[in-house]
């Protein structure tokens, strides 16, 4: 039978009470009971202030220094048990300060290849991660990622996470970072503010509520959602991390060396600065200007490119990380080669959906060819980019192709019915429409060329 302790705490003890650990700050005798003034001592709840009944408190229990009497009344663990536990805390504490031992592979729920742990290998090496990584569609870019953020979250350079990705990628981000790093990301949306909002009030800012979140792209050109992020960072927020998923969209549109910055580019550029360090992720990182790519640059790291300067190579490979499945199929395999092979079918009639189909749009194709005859270069240039896409779309499935044809058949009733500005914009509006189906470069890669 366990025997009641009817001992009283004094000042400088350590009690648990309420499935806590409290430090007496100071007592005295009441009439129901010997009154304790307490501090939290647990790591959740450090200082948190508590007056209670010392008699009053259940299952209430003084820690003294008697509890050191029990060290070794059950022996020593075997010396081989204790060196192992020994060489665990010395390479924590080891890879916690050398950039050349990771954590995070080991942590991750998933197989990581060895060519995944260049980026992070080079983001390790960088006093400040403003690191691009530009790797072909397929090799991982997604997990690269989550081995920088995690490895950064472990040695403390990291405490806020942001990853901002077309609408369409949200969830995957979510499900991905969770299942495969054990990394919980809340999605920014009008959902979460609402949420937060009846929670905790109207004037509470969405983003110091948690220190991970996913937001679109398309929500930070929206001052609901900016304006309180700006307030969160600041003029730089130490310890943030920002993940922009698909950056090659907040590239300036256009090569020419004063062109006007799209929404998101103004926004990324506001926005980037902010954060301590900076991972971009693009499968296409040049658009074919080479304004436009030492642009994007520039929201990366100011201090090494401007735009509208040459990017020197020397500076271009300390910041990005780029290889192709041929590269790495070379080094360590694992992709097969795509071979394409003819497949003749004559069993196909001449009013079969397909033909016909490609017959129309043959003979479309000629009528845009003579419209754009006699405009612009640029305009034909983007004239026959919707003509490609269009015939891209034809050879993926009939329904792929009614899609987009939908979608162009209503840009190009606006257009009809007067509802755009000038001829020179037609094109421009007519190939948003087309393209904006494709959030991703998977999905443009899965297109046939």
């Amino acid at each position: 039978m366990k025997t009641e302790d009817t001992r009283k705490p004094v000042s400088g003890q350590i009690v648990r009470v309420r499935t806590r650990h409290w430090l007496v700050e100071d007592t005295a005798p009441s009439p129901a009971g010997t009154w304790l003034r307490l501090s939290c001592v647990d790591d959740d709840a450090q200082g948190e202030a508590l007056e209670v009944l010392w008699e009053a408190e259940l299952d209430s229990q003084i820690l003294d220094t008697e509890a050191w009497a029990q060290i070794g009344q059950k022996g020593f663990d075997d010396a081989r048990q204790f060196v192992a536990y020994f060489n665990t805390l010395r390479w924590h504490c080891i890879t916690a300060t050398d950039p050349r031992l990771f954590q995070s592979p080991f942590r991750a729920g998933i197989r990581v290849d060895a060519y995944q742990l260049e980026p992070l290998k080079k983001a390790l090496q960088l006093p400040r991660v403003n690191l691009f990584i530009a790797d072909d569609v397929g090799l991982g870019k997604t997990i690269e990622a989550g081995l920088i953020a995690t490895e950064l979250l472990l040695r403390r350079r990291v405490r806020d996470v942001v990853v901002v990705c077309p609408p369409s990628m949200l969830k995957q981000w979510q499900e991905e970072l969770d299942s495969r790093f054990g990394l919980r990301f809340e999605i920014l949306d009008r959902d979460y503010v609402e949420h937060i909002r009846r929670d905790r009030g109207y004037a509470v800012n969405p983003w110091d509520t948690f220190p991970r979140f996913l937001v679109s792209q398309r929500l930070l050109i929206d001052e609901t959602y900016a304006a309180p992020l700006r307030v969160w960072l600041d003029n730089l927020r130490p310890g943030s991390l920002l993940i922009l998923d698909e950056a090659h969209h907040a590239a300036p549109a256009s090569g020419a060396k004063y062109a006007i910055d799209s929404k998101i580019t103004r926004a990324i550029r506001d926005l980037a600065p902010r954060f301590e360090h900076r991972l971009f992720l693009s499968a296409t990182p040049h658009n074919g200007h080479s304004n436009s790519f030492s642009a994007l640059l520039e929201l990366l790291d100011d201090k090494r490119f401007m735009r509208g300067v040459p990017v020197l190579k020397s500076s271009l490979d300390a910041v990005m990380v780029r290889r192709l499945k041929e590269d790495v199929r070379v080094v360590a395999g694992g992709f097969p080669i795509r071979r394409v092979v003819q497949v003749d079918r004559e069993d196909l009639s001449a009013d079969a959906p397909e033909l016909r189909l490609a017959e129309w749009l043959d003979a479309y194709a000629t009528v845009r060819r003579e419209r754009f005859a006699a405009a612009t270069k640029r305009e034909q240039t983007q004239g026959a980019l919707i003509l490609s896409t269009l015939q891209q779309r034809l050879f993926s499935s009939v329904e792929a192709f009614q899609r987009t044809l939908a979608a162009h058949r209503r840009a190009m009733e606006k257009v009809w019915a007067g509802e755009t500005a000038a001829r020179a914009n037609i094109s421009a509006t007519d190939l948003a429409q087309l393209t904006a189906g494709f959030d991703n470069d998977d999905e443009r890669g899965q297109l046939p060329i």
